[in-house]
């Protein structure tokens, strides 16, 4: 794995827990305690992160540093090939809905080459990059800016989906597990992604290969849920990523679809 994945994966999972131990870092992330703890220590210079013993918790004063904009310039290359595969597979005159995150960021930037598109959004980034795009109807999900994320969320955002039906929706997500299924960070999230789900007649899932094999913290859906799933090619590579495989052969017999970028 990548060292700006794993930092990435690394923020993710400090965040989602009240603590993490140096121990479980390194059971979920398939590296050594001594990589843990120089990941922390370089998260904690950067202040996403405090060091406590045995382990780390987040910065919750800092939160809004130690969302979106600390993890968008990870990986962007990766997330820019997911976005584009992603938006390939999105029919023009289709009614959409964009889950927020990092990655599909990069998917509302290609999916303006798919237009005409309506696009509904749950991330004011997101929202940024369709805004006044030529063939694109920008539906903007009201809701609570969820600070560091800027993803919309609440009661507001949900009984919008719910008045609503999508062609296809674009799920990020925090994790896959072979037996747990995906899995946000966030309960505010995952509420959001349930309600998508069950408004969707297609559903499209996207993350980079570090989020295989990752339990977070709210179960969003079973493995199934979905019908396609994006992913990077090192996500068949068991040597950086051994949940990869596993992941990947339980999604298809689940009847997921995986398209590795």
């Amino acid at each position: 794995m990548g060292v700006a994945n794993r930092l990435d994966l690394t923020l993710r999972l400090v965040q989602g827990s009240d603590r993490v131990s140096v121990s479980e870092l390194s059971h979920r992330l398939g590296v050594s305690e001594m990589t843990v703890r120089r990941d922390l220590d370089a998260l904690e210079r950067q202040g996403l992160v405090r060091r406590v013993h045995g382990g780390a918790v987040a910065t919750r004063a800092r939160e809004e540093g130690a969302g979106f904009s600390a993890r968008e310039p990870w990986q962007a290359a990766t997330k820019d090939r997911l976005g584009a595969a992603v938006a390939a597979m999105v029919e023009p005159g289709s009614r959409v809905l964009l889950d927020a995150g990092t990655t599909t960021v990069h998917v509302a930037e290609h999916l303006a080459e798919r237009a005409p598109l309506t696009v509904a959004v749950v991330s004011l980034q997101a929202a940024v990059r369709l805004v006044d795009r030529p063939g694109i109807e920008l539906l903007i999900i009201g809701g609570r800016s969820r600070p560091g994320e800027q993803s919309l969320v609440g009661p507001l955002a949900l009984r919008t989906i719910e008045a609503l039906a999508f062609d296809c929706f674009v799920l990020s997500i925090g994790g896959v597990h072979a037996e747990y299924g995906w899995s946000e960070f966030s309960l505010d999230d995952a509420a959001v992604k349930q309600a998508a789900l069950a408004q969707s007649d297609r559903t499209i899932a996207v993350a980079d290969a570090t989020k295989l094999g990752v339990r977070a913290f709210s179960q969003v859906a079973a493995v199934g849920a979905v019908d396609v799933f994006v992913t990077d090619s090192a996500a068949q590579d068991a040597v950086t990523h051994p949940n990869g495989p596993l992941t990947l052969s339980a999604l298809r017999d689940a009847g997921v679809r995986t398209v590795l970028a």
